[in-house]
């Protein structure tokens, strides 16, 4: 929250959204006119970025293009964020509930693989800061699919580990545990400087952002 909201698209001025977004790029050292970001639709669609800074409609985007940042929008979701050092291949993920229950770190990961030859043994995971177990309730039927689906470790009365899924997915496809990185910042319950959908529908966004530089 420090850092001001970063989303257009919920209950905030557009200037403020346009201060906040150069304050940011100013901060991390990045042209904020080729800042790349998403139309988040709570989905399993990844884009390949290339030149342009379309508004892409997806919930992850990959990219090999130096000097062209990446960023996903959050606020309790889990913001993914994949590096291949060895092919210089980026990706920024949106892994809420149903991106994750529809294997979104694995699609980046495979098109991260398919469109730029990466070798899985190579790319470097990092989950962020996101609503936790601990406070993750959801419905005793979405409870009861994740149990059934994921396992019933992912489950704690009628709280899911929406970090352990996607851990357990990335090791699935293949990304070593020792490459993965995971924040045990809860959003909701911390106290940090963090939105939080579940403690304010009306929230900002904060965001994930990478980039390749030269």
């Amino acid at each position: 929250m420090e850092d001001g909201n970063i989303a257009y698209h919920v209950n905030d001025k557009e200037i403020n959204v346009d201060i906040a977004r150069r304050k940011l790029a100013k901060k991390y050292g990045y042209d904020h006119k080729k800042l790349c970001y998403m139309e988040q639709l709570h989905s399993n669609i990844v884009q390949i970025v290339h030149d342009d800074t379309t508004l892409y409609k997806c919930d992850a985007l990959v990219t090999n293009k130096k000097n062209r940042p990446l960023m996903v929008m959050v606020a309790d979701c889990i913001p993914i964020l994949f590096y291949d050092k060895v092919k210089e291949v980026i990706g920024v993920a949106h892994a809420g509930r149903v991106g994750t229950f529809e294997n979104i770190s694995k699609n980046t990961v495979q098109s991260m693989v398919n469109f730029f030859d990466s070798d899985v043994r190579d790319i470097t995971v990092t989950l962020g800061p996101s609503i936790q177990k601990c406070c993750y309730e959801v419905s005793l039927e979405i409870a009861q699919y994740t149990k059934n689906s994921f396992g019933k470790e992912f489950v704690h009365g009628r709280n899911i580990d929406l970090q352990g899924i996607n851990k357990k997915q990335l090791q699935t496809i293949g990304i070593l545990e020792k490459n993965i990185i995971t924040s045990p910042i809860c959003t909701h319950c911390s106290n940090e400087k963090y939105f939080s959908y579940r403690k304010d529908s009306g929230c900002g966004r904060f965001s994930g952002i990478m980039m390749l530089s030269n």
